[in-house]
Protein backbone atom coordinates (compact mmCIF):
# COMPACT_ATOMS: atom_id res chain seq x y z
CA UNK A 1 0.00 0.00 0.00
CA UNK A 2 2.47 2.67 0.54
CA UNK A 3 4.51 1.46 -2.17
CA UNK A 4 1.89 2.61 -4.33
CA UNK A 5 1.61 5.99 -2.38
CA UNK A 6 4.79 6.39 -3.03
CA UNK A 7 4.88 5.43 -6.97
CA UNK A 8 1.66 7.52 -7.25
CA UNK A 9 3.41 10.85 -5.57
CA UNK A 10 6.71 10.57 -7.61
CA UNK A 11 4.11 10.12 -11.36
CA UNK A 12 2.59 13.07 -9.89
CA UNK A 13 5.65 15.07 -9.26
CA UNK A 14 7.06 14.19 -12.81
CA UNK A 15 3.52 15.33 -14.60
CA UNK A 16 3.52 18.47 -13.05
CA UNK A 17 7.20 19.36 -13.49
CA UNK A 18 6.65 18.32 -17.65
CA UNK A 19 3.41 20.23 -17.20
CA UNK A 20 4.87 23.25 -15.47
CA UNK A 21 7.94 23.51 -17.89
CA UNK A 22 6.04 23.23 -20.78
CA UNK A 23 3.71 25.87 -19.99
CA UNK A 24 6.53 28.25 -19.42
CA UNK A 25 8.36 27.20 -22.83
CA UNK A 26 5.23 27.42 -24.35
CA UNK A 27 4.39 31.01 -23.24
CA UNK A 28 7.74 32.66 -23.89
CA UNK A 29 7.04 31.39 -27.20
CA UNK A 30 3.97 32.98 -27.59
CA UNK A 31 4.73 36.28 -26.01
CA UNK A 32 7.28 35.55 -28.77
CA UNK A 33 4.93 35.52 -31.29
CA UNK A 34 2.85 38.36 -30.10
CA UNK A 35 5.41 40.69 -30.27
CA UNK A 36 6.51 40.21 -33.71
CA UNK A 37 3.34 38.95 -35.03
CA UNK A 38 1.53 41.99 -37.12
CA UNK A 39 -1.71 43.66 -35.43
CA UNK A 40 -3.80 42.81 -38.99
CA UNK A 41 -3.76 40.87 -42.12
CA UNK A 42 -2.67 44.12 -43.92
CA UNK A 43 0.21 44.78 -42.14
CA UNK A 44 1.25 41.46 -42.05
CA UNK A 45 1.65 41.32 -45.77
CA UNK A 46 3.46 45.18 -46.27
CA UNK A 47 5.77 43.44 -43.87
CA UNK A 48 6.08 40.17 -45.87
CA UNK A 49 7.06 42.59 -48.68
CA UNK A 50 3.81 42.18 -51.16
CA UNK A 51 2.87 44.63 -53.49
CA UNK A 52 0.90 47.26 -51.94
CA UNK A 53 -1.85 46.97 -55.10
CA UNK A 54 -1.88 43.13 -54.96
CA UNK A 55 -2.96 43.51 -51.32
CA UNK A 56 -6.08 45.67 -52.21
CA UNK A 57 -7.30 42.95 -54.34
CA UNK A 58 -6.68 40.68 -52.36
CA UNK A 59 -8.46 41.69 -49.15
CA UNK A 60 -11.24 43.37 -51.40
CA UNK A 61 -11.28 39.47 -52.82
CA UNK A 62 -15.39 38.93 -53.53
CA UNK A 63 -16.18 41.95 -53.53
CA UNK A 64 -20.26 42.72 -54.03
CA UNK A 65 -20.35 44.19 -57.63
CA UNK A 66 -23.52 44.87 -59.35
CA UNK A 67 -25.28 42.38 -62.44
CA UNK A 68 -27.44 44.52 -64.65
CA UNK A 69 -27.34 42.01 -67.32
CA UNK A 70 -29.17 38.89 -64.24
CA UNK A 71 -32.37 39.28 -63.42
CA UNK A 72 -33.35 40.92 -59.91
CA UNK A 73 -33.50 37.74 -57.86
CA UNK A 74 -30.56 36.34 -59.63
CA UNK A 75 -28.70 39.55 -58.81
CA UNK A 76 -29.55 39.86 -55.39
CA UNK A 77 -28.98 35.85 -55.01
CA UNK A 78 -25.51 35.77 -56.44
CA UNK A 79 -24.29 39.45 -54.17
CA UNK A 80 -25.11 37.82 -50.74
CA UNK A 81 -23.13 34.69 -51.78
CA UNK A 82 -20.56 37.45 -53.10
CA UNK A 83 -20.72 39.23 -49.19
CA UNK A 84 -20.58 36.20 -47.53
CA UNK A 85 -17.50 34.90 -49.48
CA UNK A 86 -16.35 38.21 -48.48
CA UNK A 87 -16.98 38.47 -44.86
CA UNK A 88 -15.81 34.69 -44.52
CA UNK A 89 -12.57 35.75 -46.68
CA UNK A 90 -12.73 32.67 -48.55
CA UNK A 91 -9.56 32.80 -51.22
CA UNK A 92 -11.42 32.14 -54.84
CA UNK A 93 -14.25 33.76 -56.15
CA UNK A 94 -17.98 32.66 -55.98
CA UNK A 95 -17.79 31.33 -59.60
CA UNK A 96 -14.61 29.05 -58.50
CA UNK A 97 -16.22 27.65 -55.56
CA UNK A 98 -19.50 27.02 -56.82
CA UNK A 99 -17.74 24.87 -59.84
CA UNK A 100 -15.62 23.36 -57.13
CA UNK A 101 -18.15 22.29 -54.90
CA UNK A 102 -20.52 21.38 -57.92
CA UNK A 103 -17.43 18.88 -59.37
CA UNK A 104 -17.06 17.70 -55.48
CA UNK A 105 -21.00 17.23 -55.17
CA UNK A 106 -20.88 14.92 -58.42
CA UNK A 107 -18.11 12.85 -56.99
CA UNK A 108 -20.08 12.05 -54.55
CA UNK A 109 -23.28 11.26 -56.64
CA UNK A 110 -21.04 9.21 -58.94
CA UNK A 111 -19.42 7.07 -55.40
CA UNK A 112 -22.84 6.62 -53.96
CA UNK A 113 -24.21 5.89 -57.18
CA UNK A 114 -21.60 2.98 -57.30
CA UNK A 115 -21.50 2.21 -53.98
CA UNK A 116 -25.84 1.69 -54.31
CA UNK A 117 -25.05 -0.75 -57.53
CA UNK A 118 -22.55 -2.92 -55.85
CA UNK A 119 -24.77 -3.31 -52.96
CA UNK A 120 -27.56 -4.65 -55.54
CA UNK A 121 -29.95 -1.80 -54.93
CA UNK A 122 -31.41 -1.11 -58.19
CA UNK A 123 -30.37 2.33 -59.92
CA UNK A 124 -34.23 3.73 -60.69
CA UNK A 125 -35.00 7.27 -61.35
CA UNK A 126 -35.68 8.04 -57.78
CA UNK A 127 -32.40 6.21 -56.02
CA UNK A 128 -30.53 8.65 -58.47
CA UNK A 129 -32.73 11.37 -57.70
CA UNK A 130 -31.87 10.86 -54.05
CA UNK A 131 -28.49 10.25 -54.43
CA UNK A 132 -27.87 13.22 -56.47
CA UNK A 133 -29.80 15.23 -53.46
CA UNK A 134 -27.44 13.28 -51.24
CA UNK A 135 -24.26 14.16 -53.28
CA UNK A 136 -25.78 18.36 -53.03
CA UNK A 137 -26.01 18.26 -49.23
CA UNK A 138 -22.52 16.95 -48.89
CA UNK A 139 -20.85 18.76 -51.36
CA UNK A 140 -22.75 22.09 -51.55
CA UNK A 141 -25.02 22.72 -48.99
CA UNK A 142 -22.72 21.93 -45.68
CA UNK A 143 -19.92 23.71 -47.04
CA UNK A 144 -22.18 27.26 -47.61
CA UNK A 145 -24.04 26.94 -44.42
CA UNK A 146 -19.93 26.33 -42.93
CA UNK A 147 -19.34 29.44 -44.85
CA UNK A 148 -22.67 31.63 -43.54
CA UNK A 149 -21.60 30.64 -39.95
CA UNK A 150 -18.07 32.14 -40.17
CA UNK A 151 -19.23 35.29 -42.38
CA UNK A 152 -22.10 36.00 -39.56
CA UNK A 153 -19.05 35.64 -37.05
CA UNK A 154 -16.95 38.28 -38.96
CA UNK A 155 -19.76 40.53 -39.05
CA UNK A 156 -20.45 40.55 -35.92
CA UNK A 157 -17.02 40.76 -35.18
CA UNK A 158 -17.35 44.15 -37.33
CA UNK A 159 -20.41 45.40 -35.41
CA UNK A 160 -18.48 45.00 -31.74
CA UNK A 161 -14.92 46.79 -33.04
CA UNK A 162 -16.17 49.73 -35.08
CA UNK A 163 -17.68 51.98 -31.82
CA UNK A 164 -14.02 51.66 -30.73
CA UNK A 165 -12.75 52.20 -34.18
CA UNK A 166 -14.90 55.62 -33.94
CA UNK A 167 -13.41 56.41 -30.51
CA UNK A 168 -9.45 56.17 -31.72
CA UNK A 169 -10.38 58.07 -34.66
CA UNK A 170 -12.17 60.98 -32.16
CA UNK A 171 -8.84 60.80 -29.89
CA UNK A 172 -6.83 60.92 -32.99
CA UNK A 173 -8.84 64.19 -34.63
CA UNK A 174 -8.84 65.92 -30.55
CA UNK A 175 -5.13 65.64 -30.79
CA UNK A 176 -4.51 67.42 -34.16
CA UNK A 177 -4.44 64.46 -36.73
CA UNK A 178 -6.14 65.18 -40.45
CA UNK A 179 -8.72 62.54 -40.78
CA UNK A 180 -6.44 60.63 -43.33
CA UNK A 181 -3.73 60.52 -40.68
CA UNK A 182 -6.80 59.51 -38.35
CA UNK A 183 -7.58 56.79 -40.69
CA UNK A 184 -3.79 55.65 -41.36
CA UNK A 185 -3.78 55.52 -37.18
CA UNK A 186 -7.04 52.88 -37.48
CA UNK A 187 -4.82 51.02 -39.61
CA UNK A 188 -2.10 50.28 -37.29
CA UNK A 189 -4.31 50.02 -33.86
CA UNK A 190 -6.91 48.12 -34.95
CA UNK A 191 -7.25 44.00 -35.25
CA UNK A 192 -8.85 42.54 -38.45
CA UNK A 193 -11.02 42.68 -39.83
CA UNK A 194 -11.69 46.53 -39.37
CA UNK A 195 -7.88 47.52 -39.20
CA UNK A 196 -7.35 45.57 -42.79
CA UNK A 197 -10.67 47.39 -43.88
CA UNK A 198 -9.32 51.03 -43.23
CA UNK A 199 -6.46 49.58 -44.55
CA UNK A 200 -7.95 49.30 -47.89
CA UNK A 201 -9.44 52.73 -47.16
CA UNK A 202 -6.29 54.33 -46.86
CA UNK A 203 -4.65 52.81 -49.60
CA UNK A 204 -7.37 53.85 -52.29
CA UNK A 205 -7.33 57.42 -50.98
CA UNK A 206 -3.35 57.21 -51.88
CA UNK A 207 -4.60 56.47 -55.04
CA UNK A 208 -6.76 59.05 -55.87
CA UNK A 209 -10.05 57.78 -54.39
CA UNK A 210 -12.19 60.69 -52.89
CA UNK A 211 -12.66 59.33 -49.34
CA UNK A 212 -16.15 59.46 -48.71
CA UNK A 213 -15.73 57.09 -51.97
CA UNK A 214 -14.14 54.60 -50.09
CA UNK A 215 -15.87 54.63 -47.22
CA UNK A 216 -18.62 54.08 -48.62
CA UNK A 217 -17.59 51.29 -50.64
CA UNK A 218 -16.42 50.18 -47.52
CA UNK A 219 -19.81 50.58 -45.68
CA UNK A 220 -21.06 48.82 -48.81
CA UNK A 221 -18.96 45.41 -48.65
CA UNK A 222 -20.26 44.51 -45.11
CA UNK A 223 -23.89 45.84 -45.45
CA UNK A 224 -22.87 47.77 -42.09
CA UNK A 225 -25.59 50.99 -41.46
CA UNK A 226 -23.21 52.18 -38.96
CA UNK A 227 -20.25 52.39 -41.23
CA UNK A 228 -23.09 54.43 -43.78
CA UNK A 229 -24.04 56.88 -40.83
CA UNK A 230 -20.39 57.22 -40.89
CA UNK A 231 -19.45 58.31 -44.04
CA UNK A 232 -22.80 60.29 -43.67
CA UNK A 233 -21.54 62.24 -41.08
CA UNK A 234 -17.92 62.93 -42.50
CA UNK A 235 -19.84 64.09 -45.99
CA UNK A 236 -22.52 66.28 -44.07
CA UNK A 237 -19.51 67.99 -42.04
CA UNK A 238 -17.28 68.61 -45.25
CA UNK A 239 -20.03 70.35 -46.69
CA UNK A 240 -21.50 72.47 -43.64
CA UNK A 241 -18.38 72.79 -41.28
CA UNK A 242 -18.87 71.56 -37.41
CA UNK A 243 -16.83 69.69 -34.81
CA UNK A 244 -16.40 66.44 -36.48
CA UNK A 245 -14.77 64.68 -32.72
CA UNK A 246 -18.24 66.06 -31.31
CA UNK A 247 -20.46 64.71 -34.00
CA UNK A 248 -18.44 61.20 -34.01
CA UNK A 249 -18.26 61.10 -30.54
CA UNK A 250 -22.29 61.17 -30.02
CA UNK A 251 -22.27 58.80 -33.20
CA UNK A 252 -20.41 56.14 -31.51
CA UNK A 253 -22.92 56.95 -28.22
CA UNK A 254 -25.65 56.06 -30.62
CA UNK A 255 -24.15 53.14 -32.27
CA UNK A 256 -23.26 51.43 -28.95
CA UNK A 257 -26.85 51.85 -27.72
CA UNK A 258 -28.68 50.90 -30.69
CA UNK A 259 -26.23 47.50 -30.00
CA UNK A 260 -27.44 47.14 -26.85
CA UNK A 261 -31.14 47.12 -27.45
CA UNK A 262 -30.00 44.72 -30.55
CA UNK A 263 -28.43 42.21 -27.62
CA UNK A 264 -31.63 42.55 -25.53
CA UNK A 265 -34.30 41.78 -28.35
CA UNK A 266 -31.10 38.89 -29.46
CA UNK A 267 -31.81 37.00 -25.48
CA UNK A 268 -35.36 37.37 -26.22
CA UNK A 269 -35.54 36.27 -29.63
CA UNK A 270 -32.82 33.59 -28.62
CA UNK A 271 -34.99 30.53 -28.65
CA UNK A 272 -36.82 31.34 -31.96
CA UNK A 273 -33.12 31.40 -33.85
CA UNK A 274 -32.37 28.53 -32.33
CA UNK A 275 -35.20 26.60 -33.28
CA UNK A 276 -35.07 28.27 -37.10
CA UNK A 277 -31.56 27.21 -36.86
CA UNK A 278 -32.61 23.40 -35.67
CA UNK A 279 -35.52 23.27 -38.08
CA UNK A 280 -32.96 24.34 -41.15
CA UNK A 281 -30.22 21.41 -40.47
CA UNK A 282 -31.54 19.18 -38.88
CA UNK A 283 -33.57 17.52 -41.91
CA UNK A 284 -30.19 17.75 -43.82
CA UNK A 285 -28.24 15.70 -41.26
CA UNK A 286 -30.75 13.57 -40.58
CA UNK A 287 -31.04 12.02 -44.19
CA UNK A 288 -27.42 12.07 -44.29
CA UNK A 289 -26.93 10.42 -40.96
CA UNK A 290 -29.93 7.65 -41.59
CA UNK A 291 -28.15 6.99 -45.57
CA UNK A 292 -25.11 6.14 -43.76
CA UNK A 293 -26.59 4.19 -41.09
CA UNK A 294 -29.07 2.40 -43.09
CA UNK A 295 -29.10 2.98 -46.90
CA UNK A 296 -31.40 0.60 -47.49
CA UNK A 297 -34.41 2.65 -45.09
CA UNK A 298 -34.14 5.49 -47.76
CA UNK A 299 -32.79 3.51 -51.14
CA UNK A 300 -35.58 0.69 -51.03
CA UNK A 301 -38.69 3.06 -50.94
CA UNK A 302 -36.97 5.18 -53.46
CA UNK A 303 -37.52 2.06 -55.98
CA UNK A 304 -41.56 3.25 -56.30
CA UNK A 305 -42.13 5.55 -59.24
CA UNK A 306 -44.47 7.57 -56.70
CA UNK A 307 -41.02 8.21 -54.87
CA UNK A 308 -39.82 11.11 -57.16
CA UNK A 309 -42.97 13.13 -56.45
CA UNK A 310 -43.18 13.03 -53.09
CA UNK A 311 -39.37 14.08 -52.62
CA UNK A 312 -39.73 16.99 -54.74
CA UNK A 313 -42.89 18.17 -52.89
CA UNK A 314 -40.89 17.63 -49.52
CA UNK A 315 -37.66 19.56 -50.98
CA UNK A 316 -40.07 22.26 -52.01
CA UNK A 317 -41.87 22.49 -48.92
CA UNK A 318 -38.27 22.23 -47.19
CA UNK A 319 -37.04 25.45 -49.02
CA UNK A 320 -40.64 27.27 -48.06
CA UNK A 321 -40.40 26.81 -44.69
CA UNK A 322 -36.49 27.67 -44.37
CA UNK A 323 -38.00 30.99 -46.44
CA UNK A 324 -40.47 31.48 -43.72
CA UNK A 325 -38.50 30.53 -40.93
CA UNK A 326 -35.97 33.12 -41.57
CA UNK A 327 -38.30 36.06 -42.33
CA UNK A 328 -39.80 35.41 -38.95
CA UNK A 329 -36.49 35.46 -37.03
CA UNK A 330 -34.75 37.99 -39.11
CA UNK A 331 -35.43 40.84 -36.31
CA UNK A 332 -34.64 44.74 -37.79
CA UNK A 333 -33.45 46.90 -34.78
Amino acid sequence: METAIVRAVILLSVFSAFFLAAQVVLGALWRQRQKHAAINTRLRMIKEGGDREQIVARLRKNEPAEFPHLPPFMANAYRGLQRQFFAAKVPVSVGTALLILLGISLAVFAVMLLGAGAAGFKLTSGVIVLLLVLGLCIGLVLPLLVVSVQAQRARKRVEEQFPLALDVFVRALRSGHPVASAIDLLTHEMEDPIGSEFGVVADEVSYGAELTDALQAMAERWDNADMRMFVVSLSLQSETGGNLAEILENLASVIRARAAMYMKVRALSSEGRLTGWMLTVLPIISLLGMVTVNPAFYLEVAADPIFIWGFASLILLYFLGVFIIRHMVDLKV
